[in-house]
């Protein structure tokens, strides 16, 4: 029987990728209790850091689409991190970071790109708290990097 978060993924055209390691001294995912909280994910675009800075060499509808791509791989680091999405109650908070100039003010439309889709996948449970940053630079010089707090 496919699951109903299957099905949506599906019909969204997404394949997860297999989950990516972590870059430094820390850990993908962490539960306590029922919360899993994700560690920042950075943009990648063909496996490499989507690099780039907002209002200098990339424009919003293209950052908006790295954070999609975020949404994939967190998705992915959920599932495998807790077995399946369909044990996801709720998405409570993502923060997203956007690599952007200090004239650039559209890092709430960035983020939009990874809520949009969680809110496609979870449908209301995917509603969720959010924050948006911009910041001078992003780890490997990512535009975009999202952490996720989940209920399950």
């Amino acid at each position: 029987m496919t699951s109903l978060i299957t099905e949506r993924l599906k019909t969204l055209g997404i394949d997860l990728p297999p989950p990516g390691p972590p870059a430094a001294a820390y850990v993908m995912a962490a539960t306590t209790g029922n919360t899993v909280l994700l560690s920042g994910h950075i943009a990648k675009r063909d496996g490499k850091p989507w690099v780039g800075k907002l209002g200098l060499d990339m424009d919003t509808e293209t950052g908006k689409e790295a954070a999609k791509s975020i949404a994939i791989d967190l998705l992915s680091t959920l599932q495998n991190h807790v077995g399946s999405l369909d044990k996801v109650k709720r998405i409570v908070k993502v923060m997203g970071l956007v690599n952007s100039t200090d004239q650039y003010t559209e890092q709430h439309l960035v983020i939009n790109g990874c809520s949009e889709l969680l809110f496609e996948v979870f449908g209301d449970a995917g509603k969720h708290a959010r924050s948006a940053f911009g910041v001078a630079q992003i780890p490997l010089g990512a535009c975009v990097e999202i952490e996720l707090i989940a209920e399950i």
